[in-house]
């Protein structure tokens, strides 16, 4: 046998001090918990585990000590060499130009090179000393190597610095190369996270219980620095969250339970849901994140909506009901119809989420109604009419209750019959109770999985949210009242608003929707406020802005809508409506105030009540009639309507037809006619004439006139007492319709000035007969008792010639006049 290598065992770890050794407070304690199995450590005897460590086979003391000195002047001699060579440093070959030299040690060298100073400065010297530095061998160690890379890079870079201008000018096409590269690597990258985004949707779609854990990976490119790739991120788990999501609502287990053994398929499952509602829980969090910022607002506010139509039942739903109800007044036209949409739908499809979510999202929106002192946009609460209310919820319910009445009747008349029986035995008396048991888990069980509603449940949340949406409405009632304030002038009669009141016409609407459903002990205060919201009129000037003739009528619309729904069970005076109603028709504007608001009020006050009195009819005859000369078509053939309804229901009034003036016991207590009375019971309407009518047969439009002429010819005789069937809103809006199309033949043709002045005296000779058949009642002054006068009794009719409008056309005997 040969010689036997001799190894040395490697040296041991440097001793440390007692006060550099740095221990934790949680090593202390877990030893102090731990000191019966810690403690062996103290008896350790060290001196012979070093010894032991330390030994060498077959080796003496001595012979040990002169090997472990010959292994420290071997690493010195390294040392040594290693020093030198970083005086003398060289250029290493590359691994591929020259091969290594391995050791006897086996450790790899490398041959080097001199760098090109030392070359240059050794070249005057002898081939021998050249060839013995080639065949140098030297040993770098992987901390040289790093610092001679990132020396190498750092002059790399201070040569790029150094480099003059001109050079960088000479080469304009790197600078556009690197641009190029930088967007062709660009959209590489958004088509490669496009591509990534579209595998990971459709592996969850495929297979969403095994690759639950994509969802992650999709949440977290949501992160990106692109904001195309987060939007594609967003829509994307949208689609995914939509298809994946149960039909239930998920409730992760409690800890009881999780201790609970349970079968592979459960666990599997629980998984599931958890991952489920984490990734969900997050994606809802980017979302709110995301909603505050203007480049993401309408993305995400896509998202939640259509969760929120989607999912209604799902798991954090009030988060998102409270972010849709909260841009319900958003000033951004798409989000706020997105929000509505959503809302409606809500509302309208109750069977997805039971009613819970409706009265949740009513209570929000009369949460922001109070906190924004009713300023805000009117659709904030026009999505209350897409509320139903089911007022037939308790009536099933009852047959039931009887049932049970009968049963319980019909035990306690057993009961005399049973105690007669014998008396049953424990074990029967056991067996019942258990059976009776079993039955009522049964019915719970089934109870709970049945799709239908609780009666009760259903009807508790029908009444809060009823209670939230009268609660807005009477809220902006309030609101409306307290703006409106006297005047400063010092006219009581008058009066401004101080704000603006933006849901006062959608308040109304769902008024007179839902009014059938308001307890009556409110109906009072309901009929007070809109009696006063009705009177609160008077002219405009700088120091505010009073309601609108519209709205005043639609005070007046409700009030006759609620005493409609609720006949049987209210007597309240509607005579201050009346008296409203009269003087707003005289307040009408064609193109400031709504015409089918109009309508809709002479329908609703006059053609739908049963009886009016004599003297208020007559009233309202004279007044449409004065109406009806001054507007337009659609608002005159309205009036005109309205007007043959009430000659028809009420025969007496048929004396205005006459020639001459009513008067004596016909005219009542006001002998004289008053055109500008306030009240219509004190106007004295049956001391006149008709005279309009004659103006209107002659009207442009031929619809009108024929109506003008066919109330003319009504006779005083009761056999004509059967009522039109057109309404004023239907009359309204076939003119306005036709208003668009029609227009008025004339044969007129351009002629000189001469012409022109010869026409201006047949127009006024034409104006003056006109005039004299309107007004003409003979020279007998008792007849102008019928005209009406201005306030400096000057007549109207005297009047009119001052007062025709523009536009005067001649078509043979047919003259078009339209009034100021």
């Amino acid at each position: 046998m040969g010689k036997q290598r001799i190894i040395l065992p490697p040296d041991l770890p440097p001793e440390v001090a007692e006060e550099e050794i740095q221990v934790s407070d949680e090593d202390l304690q877990f030893v102090n918990d731990n000191l019966d199995y810690a403690g062996f450590v103290s008896r350790l005897d060290t001196h012979s585990i070093t010894k032991h460590v330390t030994r060498v086979a077959d080796l003496k003391e001595d012979a040990l000590e002169a090997l472990y000195e010959k292994r420290l002047k071997k690493k010195k001699a390294l040392q040594k060499e290693e020093e030198e060579e970083e005086e003398q440093p060289g250029i290493q070959v590359g691994h591929v130009d020259a091969l290594p030299v391995k050791t006897l040690d086996g450790q790899l060298y490398y041959r080097t090179l001199l760098s090109a100073s030392k070359q240059s400065e050794g070249a005057g010297e002898g081939e021998g000393d050249t060839q013995e530095t080639d065949k140098g061998l030297v040993k770098l160690s992987k901390a040289e190597k790093r610092a001679k890379l990132k020396k190498s890079k750092k002059e790399a870079k201070k040569q790029a610095k150094e480099l003059p201008p001109d050079e960088v000018k000479d080469n304009p096409q790197r600078a556009v190369l690197a641009e190029l590269k930088e967007d062709v690597t660009a959209e590489e990258s958004f088509e490669t996270k496009k591509c990534k985004l579209a595998e990971l949707g459709i592996a969850l779609l495929a297979d969403p219980d095994s690759n639950i854990k994509l969802l992650k990976e999709m949440l977290q490119m949501c992160n990106d620095d692109n904001h195309a790739i987060i939007k594609l991120g967003l829509l994307s788990l949208l689609a995914v969250f939509k298809d994946i999501i149960p039909g239930y609502r998920i409730r992760l287990p409690t800890e009881k339970e999780l201790e609970m053994k349970v079968s592979k398929d459960v666990k599997k499952m629980r998984y599931y849901e958890s991952a489920l509602l984490s990734a969900y829980k997050a994606y809802l969090q980017k979302l709110m994140v995301l909603e505050k910022v203007s480049l993401y607002q309408h993305a995400v506010v896509r998202c939640i909506c259509t969760l929120l139509d989607a999912v209604p039942h799902f798991n954090y739903r009030e988060s998102l009901v409270e972010v849709v109800v909260r841009n319900i007044s958003s000033s951004d036209e798409v989000i706020r119809k997105l929000c509505c949409d959503t809302i409606k739908s809500l509302f309208t499809n109750e069977g997805k989420h039971g009613g819970e979510v409706t009265g949740a999202a009513v209570r929000l929106i009369a949460h922001y109604v109070k906190a924004h002192n009713c300023q805000m946009h009117p659709d904030s609460i026009q999505v209350l009419m897409s509320l139903s209310f089911d007022e037939d919820l308790g009536r099933s319910a009852a047959p039931e209750k009887d049932k049970n009445v009968r049963n319980k009747k019909y035990k306690k008349g057993n009961r005399s019959e049973e105690s007669s029986h014998k008396q049953l035995t424990d074990r029967k008396k056991s067996r019942q109770e258990m059976m009776s048991k079993m039955r009522e888990e049964v019915a719970a069980d089934y109870k709970a999985a049945s799709f239908a509603p609780d009666i009760m449940e259903r009807r508790r949340m029908q009444s809060e949210t009823l209670s939230a949406v009268f609660e807005i409405y009477f809220r902006v009632l309030k609101h409306t009242m307290q703006s409106i304030v006297p005047r400063p002038n010092g006219d009581t009669g008058t009066t401004h608003v101080t704000e603006a009141h933006p849901l006062l016409g959608p308040c109304l609407d769902g008024l007179a929707k839902f009014s059938h459903l308001i307890d009556l002990d409110y109906i009072g205060d309901l009929m007070d406020y809109l009696k006063k919201l009705a009177c609160s009129g008077g002219k405009t000037d700088s120091s505010g802005k009073c309601l609108t003739v519209s709205e005043r009528l639609r005070c007046c619309i409700i009030a006759f809508k609620v005493m409609k729904n609720n006949l049987d069970a209210l007597n309240v005076d509607l005579q201050d409506f009346f008296v409203q109603l009269y003087n707003l028709i005289l307040e009408y504007r064609p193109g400031r105030d709504r015409g089918e608001v109009l309508a809709e009020a002479l329908k609703m006050m006059l053609c739908n009540d049963r009886q009016h009195d004599m003297q208020k009819a007559a009233a309202f005859i004279k007044r449409l009639a004065t109406f009806s000369l001054c507007f337009e078509s659609a608002e005159s053939m309205a009036a005109l309507v309205t007007l043959k309804h009430l000659l028809q229901k009420n025969i007496k009034c048929r004396v205005l037809l006459e020639n001459d003036p009513g008067g004596g016991s016909v005219s009542g207590s006001v002998a004289k006619y008053q055109p500008y009375a306030s009240d219509p019971n004190q106007s004295g309407a049956l001391a006149s004439v008709l005279w309009e009518l004659n103006l209107l047969t002659k009207h442009y439009h031929p619809t009108i006139s024929t109506l003008a002429s066919g109330i003319s010819n009504l006779s005083v005789a009761p056999t004509q007492a059967h009522l039109t069937t057109l309404s004023p809103q239907q009359a309204f809006l076939n003119l306005s319709l036709e208003r668009e199309s029609f227009s008025v033949k004339s044969n007129a043709v351009k002629s000189s000035n001469k012409r022109k002045r010869a026409s201006e005296g047949v127009v006024a000779s034409s104006v003056d007969r006109v005039l004299e058949e309107a007004g003409s009642l003979d020279e007998d002054e008792e007849v102008d008792e019928g005209v009406p006068r201005s306030e400096d009794g000057t007549p109207v009719l005297g009047r009119l010639k001052d007062a025709l409008m523009h536009s005067v056309l001649l078509d043979g005997s047919k003259i078009k006049i339209m009034l100021l």
